[in-house]
């Protein structure tokens, strides 16, 4: 008697319902991952930009100095794209929305995919205080 070679459909289906479990599973890990490792991009920058900023304050004791101080000027002027990929935009305010001489808030907002649907504890938004608060904790 000759043996067919081969699957069977139950065979088949068992298979691609594995694959698609697995899938099911190790997509959504993977996207997560990603989105931890774009937020890096905003995190540099933030730092960045304090820095920068700090600078001005040793110079001039003020933060808010649009003639004299570059980057408040860049920020104040529409915010500043993360160098890299783009992923989010950062603008400076304060708590009461405007920055003072001796204080100021720096926003880091997702303006492209994956990061805008980064929804989770909310890291889509990042954001560190003239203070060196950085919030939302877990996103950092």
């Amino acid at each position: 008697m000759k043996k067919d070679k081969g699957f069977t459909l139950i065979e088949a289906m068992i298979t691609m319902a594995i694959i698609g479990i697995i899938a099911a599973i190790a997509y959504p890990s993977y996207l997560d991952s990603v989105r931890r490792s774009n937020r890096a991009e905003a995190k540099t920058e933030l730092m960045d930009l304090a820095q920068r900023l700090q600078r001005c304050y040793s110079g001039l004791t003020r933060f808010d100095d649009k003639d004299n101080c570059a980057v408040y000027k860049d920020l104040l002027d529409g915010g500043v794209v993360t160098r890299g990929s783009g992923f989010y935009e950062i603008t400076i305010g304060a708590l009461d929305k405007e920055p003072t001489r001796t204080a100021y808030l720096l926003t880091a907002k997702a303006i492209k995919s994956p990061q805008t649907e980064d929804t989770k504890d909310s890291c889509n938004e990042l954001t560190l205080s003239s203070k060196g608060v950085q919030l939302p904790d877990v996103c950092w």
